[in-house]
């Protein structure tokens, strides 16, 4: 069969919906989850603040691909059958949680501790503080290193093709073998990419630049 430009651009057009997909489960699942674990890891429970940072230094201190294969191929040693988009979903949202949480924790850091006196003289507890003083201020913060790190999550859903997964370098594997031109196929998989990560890296400098101004 042959294969024109146009068809193989239409199949990756395609196939960019399930990395746009991907990346959003990821990430949405990985904004619950870590802010979960950032009211652990900043609470005063010291071992369970402990258990959060081994969490978080576990997933920063090794390879996606090695935690892709441990989620793929360990889950059904377990007894739970995983298709690749579970695998790839659960493992890139455990992912973002991690880094999530780091990057939260060193915005809610930043806020004086004067905050977190004056609001304690007030009479408000905990989650209180959290809700209504320390947050929204962390947030403002870090706004542009969470825009930032959405566009390294997006790159990083190339690695679920390992699995089988069918995003866009899936299926640029795919049409290469059908069609035998890598440079073309791959160049226009980088185009994608390039279109969908320019406009977040833009929203985060200039997120950034605003912030700085105030």
């Amino acid at each position: 069969m042959e294969f024109t430009t146009w068809d193989i651009a239409r199949n990756l057009l395609l196939a960019a919906p399930l990395t746009l997909l991907l990346s959003a489960i990821a990430f949405a699942g990985g904004g619950l989850v870590g802010l979960l674990l950032l009211v652990v890891r900043i609470g005063p429970c010291k071992w369970a603040s402990n258990c959060v940072m081994l969490y978080v230094e576990l997933f920063q201190s090794t390879p996606l691909l090695l935690q892709l294969f441990l989620v793929y191929f360990g889950l059904p040693m377990l007894g739970i059958e995983v298709s690749a988009w579970v695998a790839a979903s659960v493992c890139l949202t455990l992912y973002a949680s991690a880094y999530l949480t780091d990057i939260w924790r060193g915005s809610v850091d930043a806020i004086p501790r004067g905050q977190w006196d004056g609001s304690a003289s007030l009479g408000l507890h905990y989650i209180s503080q959290l809700r209504l003083v320390i947050l929204p201020q962390a947030t403002r913060m870090a706004i542009p290193p969470t825009v930032g790190f959405l566009v390294q999550l997006v790159k990083s859903t190339a690695l679920a093709s390992i699995l089988g997964y069918h995003e866009l370098v899936r299926t640029a594997q795919i049409l290469t073998n059908a069609t035998f031109q890598p440079f073309l196929i791959f160049g226009l998989v980088a185009l994608i990419y390039f279109a969908i990560c320019y406009p977040l890296t833009s929203l985060s400098r200039d997120l950034e630049r605003r912030l700085a101004q105030k």
